[in-house]
């Protein structure tokens, strides 16, 4: 199967680590009665931590690993609320005030039960992926999606008003993601997604948690959340990275790849030889000049400190090369340059875009200017996601 995936992934929720936990409590309440907001959801974003407000608005998150995080509050008929928060040995209280939520006519697209079915396949397969462990995910509330085809552009955008919940039976989460946007470009084989997420432990025997154990760690492994870690921690060798500074430019020689997707459509049922011509025109090579500059980088020639403790800054010109070499890629990507002596090693090309840095924390997430993946990363679909606080052996 041939592919050629771009994702560009922005999830909020920094965090860190440590022996010690901490508690969050607190009240919500309407901004303008007072009056206490009940059944409210309460989570620590992309963590494992939430709850919902009693009838008195109260809350209580016990147990919460020290660290940075973005507090969500979110309930029918108000604004979504965040405030990110330090959490130490200290207990912390809130005083959380929510506005209502103006209530807006939006345009109404009418799509047919068909085209909507489409859609949804696609969003399915580019937003939780296509490999063993999305087979064993299982969407609960597929229709809070509201999804819009653009025929034109080529590009699928989706969103949801609420929680779409996901059973990951692959990795034992049930997922719930709050969707604020997604856009999936057929021109330029990207695909952008943003929103919040909460995950909360399937049940299960003791046979299935420890097969949950292991898949998760086989989802970790050679992901981009152990290559931060292991970015700051210096111990990319001992983890299997191995990162060079690339080179590479666009190929001339090749037309847009708009022109080309809009000549095949034009073509495909009125000449033959037309759409053939262009379709051979996808074959052609999108980079030249492609060029691994060795030797291989250090994680200092690559990694700032910032003036907050445990935010780093990951900078380089044009683009990383990061090879995993404790894993083998089994998907052929047609634009993903290999050396010819390299050995088949899990591969992925890393894009900043300006002013070219990311900043990143402790626990291997990215908290703002996030780079576009191409190559294996490019695969991480929600069926592979796992949350921030997330360690090998948990």
């Amino acid at each position: 199967m041939r592919i050629h995936l771009i994702v560009f992934i922005l999830l909020l929720a920094p965090f860190a680590l440590s022996a010690q936990t901490g508690t969050i409590s607190g009240d919500v309440i309407n901004a303008e009665s007072k009056s206490p907001v009940a059944k409210a959801s309460v989570f620590l974003s992309n963590a494992t931590f939430g709850t919902a407000t009693a009838d008195d608005g109260t809350f209580a998150l016990r147990g919460v690993k020290p660290g940075q995080y973005d507090l969500v509050v979110t309930t029918v008929g108000f604004e979504e609320y965040t405030q990110r928060i330090l959490v130490g040995s200290e207990p912390i209280t809130l005083k959380i005030e929510l506005k209502p939520k103006v209530m807006m006519m939006r345009g109404v697209t009418i799509i047919s039960n068909a085209d909507w079915k489409k859609n949804y396949e696609q969003f399915k397969k580019e937003f939780i992926g296509t490999n063993e462990n999305a087979k064993q995910c299982k969407v609960l509330n597929p229709h809070v999606v509201d999804l819009i085809y653009h025929r034109k552009t080529e590009t699928l955008e989706a969103s949801a008003d609420e929680f779409l919940i996901v059973e990951n039976n692959a990795l034992g989460y049930r997922t719930k993601f709050l969707l604020n946007n997604f856009t999936s470009d057929k021109i330029t084989n990207t695909i952008k997604y943003s929103g919040k997420v909460l995950f909360e432990n399937l049940p299960g025997s003791e046979s299935q948690k420890k097969k949950w154990r292991q898949r998760r760690e086989d989802a970790y492994y050679g992901s981009p959340q152990q290559f931060y870690r292991s970015l700051y921690k210096n111990t990319l060798a001992e983890d299997g990275f191995v990162i060079y500074s690339f080179n590479r430019n666009l190929n001339p020689q090749r037309y847009p790849e708009g022109l080309i997707q809009k000549k095949i459509k034009q073509f495909r049922m009125t000449n033959r030889d037309s759409v053939m011509y262009w379709i051979n025109q996808e074959e052609v090579p999108k980079w030249v000049n492609e060029t691994l500059m060795k030797p291989p980088l250090r994680a200092g020639d690559i990694l700032k400190n910032t003036p907050q403790e445990g935010i780093y800054a990951i900078t380089f010109p044009r683009y990383l090369y990061v090879v995993y070499t404790k894993r083998h890629e089994e998907t052929y990507f047609k634009d993903i340059f290999r050396p010819l002596d390299m050995e088949n090693f899990e591969t992925s090309v890393v894009t900043l875009f300006e002013p070219h840095f990311a900043l990143f924390d402790k626990n291997g997430t990215i908290l703002a200017q996030s780079p576009l993946y191409e190559g294996t990363w490019s695969k991480a679909k929600l069926a592979n996601l796992l949350p921030i606080d997330y360690e090998p052996g948990d």
